[in-house]
């Protein structure tokens, strides 16, 4: 079961809706778990093309319950961003250190020093970058990195993927339902892809502001500087 679901992740987006339409509903559950925690993890691929066909299978036919697609998924995303979250601590993060001691690194600005003050830094201000990154594109399979690189502490960042992933699950859960009123079986597909894109360009968007809204708060004058 496990080596079909990172087949279908790998190889057609198109297999993984259909599959969902002719899957009993223990099938669905196992597929909604198993295929969310590889999205999260090692090989990135839409969420959009799981939940919404998951979703809209338990509005039309009512063998599959909605609200355990919605925890299935969210569980699922906890699993693979733990994933990434221990590799980055058991891998990244003795190459970062080993790095930072070097010559090299030394060359480029970079001590020990420096390293343990971005991680205490990311464990006070990690967590709304943790939510936010949930809900962005590409970015969700990678914002679990730099919090297991700076040792987050694991309780706020199970909470704060869990709130991000159910936050973003519950957008593809309403698609889904929404979905399963209006559109036919055989124009789903078509459907998802086409709303993929909107949702697509909604996270690009959140990023884009996020990002602005870093770099104002890291750049605005101070009002120190300007009572001197």
């Amino acid at each position: 079961m496990v080596t079909e679901l990172i087949t279908l992740a790998i190889f057609n987006a198109q297999e993984i809706l259909e599959s969902f339409l002719t899957a009993s509903p223990a099938a669905v559950y196992v597929m909604v778990f198993g295929l969310m925690v590889v999205e999260s993890s090692f090989i990135p691929f839409p969420s959009e093309v799981i939940v919404p066909p998951a979703a809209y299978l338990a509005t039309t036919s009512h063998e599959v319950n909605i609200f355990f697609v919605l925890l299935l998924a969210t569980a699922g995303a906890i699993v693979g961003a733990l994933i990434n979250y221990y590799l980055s601590i058991w891998i990244g993060r003795p190459l970062v250190y080993r790095f930072a001691d070097s010559k090299f690194g030394h060359a480029c600005l970079i001590n020990r020093e420096k390293v343990d003050y971005a991680e205490k830094y990311f464990d006070r201000h990690g967590a709304i970058s943790t939510y936010i990154g949930r809900l962005i594109p590409a970015v969700r399979q990678l914002i679990s990195i730099p919090a297991g690189l700076a040792k987050m502490n694991i309780g706020k960042f199970v909470l704060f993927t869990g709130l991000g992933a159910l936050t973003w699950n519950v957008v593809l859960t309403v698609l889904g339902w929404w979905l399963g009123k209006v559109v036919s079986r055989d124009m789903l597909f078509e459907k998802v892809e086409q709303y993929n894109d909107y949702l697509s360009y909604f996270g690009i968007s959140l990023g884009i502001i996020c990002i602005a809204i870093i770099v104002w708060n890291a750049f605005k004058p101070s009002h120190k500087l300007d009572k001197q």
